[in-house]
């Protein structure tokens, strides 16, 4: 079956849920409520990994919706994308990187999205206008590298991706093209049962053009399977290295043990643990999934203490409106901070301090850093 074909039988309704859950009638009404405002979709695979009569079971807070997603604390966009969107679809935030929405599709809607806004243009509408990304970033030459995500990039049809790399390889200044997916947890099939994925990949990376890698998003340890491991596989074998993007969720990873087993099994799989975010105070979502960023400290603190270097590269850090911000840790009353990337490039490595009690799980979307701060 063509990964096509496995993505056409997920679950999409609350219906369709029930098949695995029992609700009751008032829980129901207020499930049909959520998913009319941000759907579901979940991947046979997933439901597989799901133990449905544990309310507390991690990946059943990770996919199926609850009641919770009717708070509207927060905010829909938490690091200003709205304001560095230079183009449908297209961001520019950070000086080297350009940031492609290809796609509002996903395999699996995560019920924490930061994304939940459904930010993104449809395939048609990118292809479209992709002449006009190609040219945006041609024109500016301090642009490095690409990261094509969504929604999933690789939700897109495979010869639309090669479309994608044949043009972008034509820049003479990008060094590389990342992609985001979820896939590699979600819908590994799409990577296993794709040999001509991984024959475009192949060719690009073996043709000495800007370098191909894919970044995943895997948040809990038993989302790694072996039809995980053998996607990672197929993709080493095109020259494509892979990174995992985490968040630190409550109820699912706010734990040592699970940070600990979450970043062995990344590595043993082959693949390289990269950051682990804050989660985002998102409207729908904050409520139920942030933790406090002090209890981050503590927990990964204790984590990395049983790591290996290798498993503990990762940055805990949160994306603010101002930049990507590190988490380093805490030092006595105070928590610190180092702007790993920056909005404006004058502020990149920048540390500063504030206090604990002045920061529970976000900095203040208006945040700004004092001039005296910016020369430390």
């Amino acid at each position: 079956m063509s990964w096509k074909e496995i993505l056409r039988h997920t679950v999409t309704s609350v219906e369709e849920m029930e098949q695995y859950v029992s609700f009751s009638a008032d829980e129901k009404k207020q499930l049909e409520e959520i998913a009319g405002i941000h759907p579901i979709r979940i991947t046979r695979h997933v439901m597989e990994l799901m133990d449905y009569n544990d309310p507390e079971d991690p990946i059943r807070k990770m996919y199926l919706p609850s009641v919770e997603e009717l708070d509207l604390s927060g905010n829909y966009d938490t690091s200003g994308e709205a304001e560095n969107t230079v183009a449908t679809g297209l961001q520019h935030k950070y000086e080297p990187t350009a940031l492609l929405l290809s796609t509002n599709v996903c395999a699996i809607y995560c019920r924490y999205c930061f994304r939940k806004r459904m930010v993104g243009v449809t395939n048609n509408e990118v292809l479209n206008q992709f002449d006009d990304t190609v040219s945006y970033i041609h024109n500016h030459p301090e642009i490095s590298n690409v990261l094509i995500t969504g929604g999933d990039a690789f939700m897109l049809d495979t010869d639309i991706i090669k479309s994608f790399l044949e043009k972008l390889s034509n820049i003479p200044h990008l060094q590389y093209i990342r992609f985001g997916t979820k896939t590699l947890a979600s819908l590994p099939q799409r990577i296993i049962e794709d040999d001509e994925l991984i024959e475009v990949f192949r060719k690009h990376n073996s043709a000495g053009k800007p370098r191909v890698y894919v970044f995943t998003h895997i948040n809990h340890p038993r989302e790694i399977v072996p039809e995980t491991i053998e996607a990672v596989s197929r993709l080493n074998s095109a020259g494509v290295s892979v990174s995992c993007q985490s968040v630190l969720l409550k109820g699912v990873n706010d734990n040592p043990e699970t940070i600990i087993k979450l970043m062995d099994s990344l590595v043993a799989a082959g693949i390289v643990p990269y950051y682990l975010f804050q989660c985002r105070p998102v409207k729908r979502v904050q409520k139920s999934f942030q933790i406090p960023i002090s209890q981050g400290i503590d927990i990964i603190e204790n984590a990395r203490q049983k790591l290996s270097g290798m498993a503990k590269r990762f940055r805990f850090a949160m994306s603010h409106n101002i930049g990507k911000i590190e988490i380093v840790g805490r030092l006595h009353d105070e928590i610190v901070f180092k702007i790993h990337d920056a909005k404006y490039i004058e502020q990149t490595g920048c540390i500063f301090t504030r206090k604990a009690v002045e920061v529970d799980g976000w900095l203040s979307p208006e945040f700004t850093l004092e001039t005296e701060e910016l020369a430390v």
